[in-house]
């Protein structure tokens, strides 16, 4: 499973004209299932990402998490994460997860994040949403559950 964590000082998710999520200090996740993921893979990133240390302490270095700031998390669903770019110009989607095991592991992770005690907005699977962010610092961070043995 693969993520793109934002540290943001706020962000939203809209679907036709209409925000169906908003968040203020926190973190936008934008969240990709591969095709080989499973729900413990879900809860495995959903709990890398709530104890990413990427929020400043009173000195300013980043060493404080999600919970420990009492931070929100917008979390969006995008198959485009599994972009496979190696060849020619435009990008193959055939690693990502089917949508519905993608969605179902996409709702999976965000209440993963939930059981650990993070507020969480989420996006609508599969709809053309507009997403917009205020990205603080910028701090953006990738993770893949792939990258870990």
């Amino acid at each position: 499973m693969r993520a793109l964590v934002q540290r943001v000082s706020e962000a939203s998710v809209e679907v036709d004209g209409q925000i169906i999520g908003k968040i203020g200090q926190g973190l936008l996740i934008l969240v990709c299932a591969m095709r080989d993921d499973d729900p413990a893979a879900a809860g495995k990133l959903a709990a890398r990402a709530a104890k990413l240390r990427i929020f400043r302490d009173d000195e300013g270095r980043m060493n404080r998490a999600l919970p420990d700031i009492a931070g929100e998390a917008l979390v969006v669903s995008q198959f485009t994460l599994a972009a496979d770019t190696r060849s020619g110009n435009r990008p193959g989607f055939s690693s990502a997860a089917p949508p519905d095991m993608g969605e179902r592991l996409y709702l999976h992770f965000a209440e993963s994040l939930r059981q650990l005690g993070v507020p969480v907005q989420t996006g609508s699977f599969g709809a053309d949403m507009k997403v917009r962010l205020l990205n603080d610092g910028p701090v953006t961070i990738w993770l893949d559950t792939a990258d870990r043995v």
